[in-house]
């Protein structure tokens, strides 16, 4: 008696890039503002919600039936940060009381903790990897500390380094979705 095999091939396309554009244009967006260049406002909160939260929630689930792990959990968490922070902004609205500098910096470093662990794990993959998770600890490091010290300055420098960080991102979204349209290494990654 013999077994019949059946090979399956995925062909479902590469949901990275979608995570990783969702977490750059939210990020952009949002540390233009930490920078001081304008307030938070419905675009930055739609950004959050839908491109930020959404996208990266549905790329994550495309990780986890591809079976990338990393991938799975890194985007629907940070997506589930996306829509956390939105909620933590509009909750006031609803009679929930707002933060303060303590409980929201005390959010923000445990999120740098978090982003910590995953650079940790980006240390045998690509260099843009490494450097992103890196930027990023920094980011929420930066965002935490001028959050419980109350530090405008400490909070505009986190700024420009989250509009770093969005970068990377984008180059390392753009970089993976033209070198599989070329089916070359055209962008380093």
């Amino acid at each position: 008696m013999s077994e019949n095999s059946t090979i399956i091939k995925d062909t479902t396309s590469n949901p990275g890039p979608l995570g990783l554009y969702g977490f750059a244009l939210t990020t952009i967006l949002l540390n233009i503002h930490n920078a001081g260049f304008y307030q938070i406002d419905a675009m930055i909160m739609a950004m959050g919600i839908f491109y930020g939260g959404g996208s990266q929630f549905i790329a994550g689930i495309m990780e986890w039936k591809k079976g990338n792990t990393f991938g799975s959990v890194a985007f629907m968490s940070y997506g589930a940060f996306w829509l956390t922070l939105v909620f933590i902004w509009i909750a006031p609205n609803f009679g929930i009381p707002k933060p303060d500098h303590i409980s929201f910096g005390s959010y923000l470093m445990i999120w740098g903790i978090f982003s910590l662990i995953f650079f940790f794990q980006t240390l045998n993959g690509k260099k843009t990897g490494i450097i992103l998770f890196a930027s990023l600890f920094i980011l929420f490091a930066l965002l935490s500390i001028g959050t419980f010290t109350q530090n405008p300055t400490i909070l505009k420098i986190a700024g420009y380094e989250g509009i770093i960080c969005g970068l990377i991102a984008f180059y390392e979204a753009s970089a993976i979705m033209i070198n599989e349209k070329f089916k070359k290494n055209i962008l380093p990654l």
